[in-house]
């Protein structure tokens, strides 16, 4: 008497599911599955090295800041030294009349460097704010990698696909709109600083 199950199509069918492959493997049988895995394993390389190019750009700007500001309270402390000794050796009068002269040349650095500063913190705000877009986009790719490579060919394409586009082009970043910020402090820090370095050069010379 023969078996049962050889003659039941549904045994049939359901001994290769049994037997499924993983999921790396399914995904290696089938082009579109395996082509996206690579272009996403591709574009998740590309997204690491504009991070770590991204961190190498913010670093170089906080160097050149801080160079920014030694040059600002290293130009003005000396300044003012060479003031005060030239000002003990010249009639108080003379020195006097003319501290306009210097005054205009301190106050056109202080503004310079001033708007240096306010650039430099711009752009590494600007870079900062790439640098998190990066990362979200990592973090949000990672995430389709992992589930691909899981799930194999119940991976739903167009929907994992779709949510994905959807994702990236929809994100908005849900912050406060601050009235201030850093970088508005420290241009009002640097600017105080201006402003008591020329009532400080007036006193030098005429006191």
């Amino acid at each position: 008497m023969a078996d049962e199950s050889d003659n039941n199509p549904n045994t049939a069918i359901m001994e290769p599911i049994s037997k499924s492959l993983h999921p790396l493997h399914e995904i290696a049988m089938t082009p579109t599955h395996k082509l996206l895995l690579k272009q996403w394993l591709k574009e998740e390389e590309l997204i690491l090295n504009r991070i770590a190019l991204k961190e190498t750009q913010i670093d170089s700007v906080r160097k050149e800041l801080t160079n920014l500001y030694c040059f600002f309270f290293l130009f003005h402390s000396i300044s003012l030294i060479l003031l005060f000794s030239s000002s003990s050796n010249s009639s108080v009068m003379g020195s006097c009349n003319r501290s306009w002269i210097p005054s205009i040349c301190s106050l056109l650095c202080s503004l310079g460097l001033i708007w240096a500063v306010r650039y430099k913190t711009d752009t590494e705000s600007h870079l900062e704010k790439l640098l998190e877009r990066e990362k979200e986009d990592g973090k949000l790719l990672g995430k389709c990698v992992e589930e691909l490579k899981k799930k194999g060919l119940e991976f739903d394409l167009l929907k994992e696909v779709d949510a994905l586009r959807r994702a990236k082009s929809l994100r908005v970043e849900a912050k406060e709109v601050k009235k201030w910020s850093a970088r508005d402090f420290v241009t009002l820090f640097f600017f105080t600083v201006s402003c008591f370095v020329l009532a400080l050069t007036r006193v030098i010379l005429c006191d």
